[in-house]
């Protein structure tokens, strides 16, 4: 079996690392000594994460392929290499197939979908130099629940959150042979900027939930854990399938919701019946 990998000389980049799940990663891989460089196209976030963890924060649009390639050859240039990857930027896709315009699909796939495949694709390089000299590298995709399900009026986020899954099999397909691993991670609810965002707008709209407290309580209400998760949580699997101590996983898809997807909803009516 591997051994508890140290960090202290690992490069890695992750996108969307300026707030939420992104930035408690860089939090998660900074406090054992990696090198971090964390992307986000809003430069203050960016900092405020770089200030607390010493990141590199580098302001750069990962769905662009020439703004990504330039990132990359800037973190090589400060590092000197990349060794893993988190892509986890995403967002935008809150509406039905029938309310979703143009704009707002080619939004969310892009935020969702379209991110990744570019981080991936202008990272390759050097993932693969880097795999060729310690013997592995990784790519970590930041998928979601709505990767394996759909929920209501989220056509275009799950929609992206789904693809990610094929681009997570097709890239550990693809460069497996070249030391590449890549694995993607599918959280529930956690604690995000974004989610309390949801929750704020679900408190505002249904008469029965009081406060953000009250709709996190709600939608985690059938839950087997009882509760949402904290970032920190998720950066402790990210932490784990972007290290050599998951030396033997490629192409595999971790669950991280508490439990919600062995949930059979036909019985969930009983168990509010006590039954």
């Amino acid at each position: 079996m591997p051994e508890q990998q140290s960090m202290r000389e690992r490069v890695i980049v992750i996108t969307g690392g300026g707030t939420g799940i992104g930035a408690a990663i860089a939090q998660r891989y900074a406090s054992e000594e990696a090198s971090v460089a964390i992307i986000g196209r809003r430069r203050e976030p960016l900092e405020a994460v770089a200030a607390a963890t010493g990141a590199l924060p580098v302001v750069a649009d990962a769905a662009d392929g020439e703004s990504a390639r330039a990132a990359i050859a800037r973190i090589v240039a400060h590092f000197g290499s990349v060794d893993v990857l988190v892509a986890n930027a995403g967002g935008h896709g809150f509406a039905a197939v029938g309310e979703t315009s143009d704009a707002d699909w080619n939004a969310a796939i892009t935020a969702n979908l379209t991110t990744a495949f570019v981080m991936a694709r202008e990272t390759l390089p050097a993932l693969t130099a880097s795999a060729a000299s310690n013997g592995s590298s990784e790519i970590v995709v930041v998928s979601s629940l709505a990767g394996l399900f759909a929920g209501p009026s989220v056509a275009g986020y799950t929609v992206g959150k789904h693809a990610l899954i094929g681009l997570t099999r097709s890239l550990a397909r693809d460069y497996g042979r070249a030391g590449v691993r890549v694995n993607a991670v599918c959280p529930g609810w956690v604690r995000t900027p974004m989610a309390d965002a949801e929750m704020d707008e679900f408190a505002d709209h249904a008469a029965q939930i009081a406060d953000r407290e009250a709709g996190y309580a709600a939608v985690t209400a059938d839950v087997p854990l009882g509760r949402p998760a904290d970032p920190d949580e998720i950066a402790s699997i990210v932490r784990f399938l972007g290290s050599r101590e998951s030396s033997y996983m490629t192409g595999s898809v971790l669950v991280a919701d508490g439990g919600a997807h062995i949930v059979d909803l036909p019985t969930v009516a009983f168990a509010h019946a006590g039954m």
